[in-house]
Order: C-alpha cells, then sequence, then structure tokens
C-alpha cells in the first residue's frame, strides 16, 4: 500500500465516530501531519472550489447515481453510518431541513455503514423519514475522496457542483446559523 492510503486508513480508524460520544467538541489529530483537524460543527472552506468526486453512489434497491447528476441547485451531502451515534441524532433534522427546501437545496445523506442495505433499510424503515432517501457509499469512497476521518462529515456545494464549505462532526441543523450558511455561494 502506498503511504498516502495508510496515513487514509489511520486516520479513518483514529478518528471514527465513537459510539459513546457525548456529542462535545474534540479536536481530531489527522495522522499525516498531526495537525488538529477542525472540531465537531466547524465549518473549512479549505477545498472550496473543487468539483464533487467522480463516484456513484446507491439505493438499497440496486439504483446506482454519479453524484454529479445531483448538480443544478446547491447540494448538501452528509456521510453518516448507523453505528454513529451523533450521525444519528443529526438525521431527523436533515429530513425536515429536505422538506423545508425542496425547491432551492438538495439534502443527500449517504451511508458508510460497511453493511450496506442490511444496516441501511431497516434504519430508514424504523425512522420513517419523508424526505431522505437512503443513499449508500459501501466502499466509503466518498470519505476517501473527502480524505475524511470523522462522522458525521457534511459537504456544502453550490449549483455548479463546486464545493463551498465542509463541516466535520455533529451540527444542529433545525438551528438559527442554518440560513446563514446555506447562502454562502
Amino acid at each position: 500500500m502506498l503511504p498516502s492510503t495508510l496515513a487514509i486508513i489511520a486516520a479513518l480508524s483514529l478518528g471514527a465516530c465513537d459510539r459513546q460520544s457525548t456529542g462535545e467538541e474534540q479536536a481530531v489529530e489527522t495522522a499525516e501531519t498531526g495537525e488538529s483537524a477542525p472540531s465537531a460543527g466547524t465549518i473549512d472552506r479549505s477545498h472550496a472550489g473543487e468539483a464533487m468526486p467522480d463516484l456513484t453512489i446507491s439505493l438499497p434497491d440496486g439504483t446506482e447515481k454519479p453524484l454529479d447528476s445531483f448538480a443544478g441547485k446547491p447540494l448538501l451531502v452528509n456521510l453518516w453510518a448507523t453505528w454513529c451515534g451523533p450521525c444519528k441524532v443529526e438525521m431527523p433534522a436533515l429530513d425536515q431541513l429536505a422538506g423545508e427546501r425542496t425547491d432551492s437545496l438538495k439534502v443527500l445523506t449517504v451511508s458508510q455503514d460497511l453493511n450496506g442495505a442490511e444496516a441501511v433499510a431497516p434504519f430508514f424503515k424504523e425512522q420513517g423519514f419523508a424526505h431522505l432517501e437512503p443513499w449508500m457509499d459501501k466502499n466509503n469512497d466518498l470519505m476517501f475522496a473527502y480524505q475524511g476521518g470523522v462522522l458525521p462529515m457534511t459537504v456544502y456545494y453550490g449549483a455548479d457542483g463546486k464545493e463551498i464549505w465542509r463541516m466535520i462532526g455533529e451540527y444542529d441543523w433545525a438551528g438559527d446559523s442554518v440560513d446563514e450558511i446555506l447562502t454562502e455561494s
């Protein structure tokens, strides 16, 4: 394996969402640089202007779609997993946000569960989300493309498919600051 691949794998294993997490903000040290990554809920604009990764996501029924096919209006991509406590806390507010902004924003939640549909489909059925779809990325290609290691991770794209910002960790998607951060372009 290449050294950079090992560093990414190490970062994923060291920085993964902790089931016992209390949701308190914590800095995460990156394996490659030893520098602190942004804390939970902190916006990172260092990748602004980058195009969406050329990757495909899928639904439990086998439907596949390239990520860039969602371009055309602003897109909020949220990487999450069923085993991640903070991720599950965010989901109802993301569902509400998706319903409130159907004309102006696409909210795309993409599971990083290695068990794919086996884990995601029952979770969605149990939760009864009205506006979210159970998209999956079973091989964690998006997490690798984003060079991430902590869930949840959310990336905001403009209608042109270019990244505006990304956020690591849990965020209150029903809070007062949502309007402000989603009007950035």
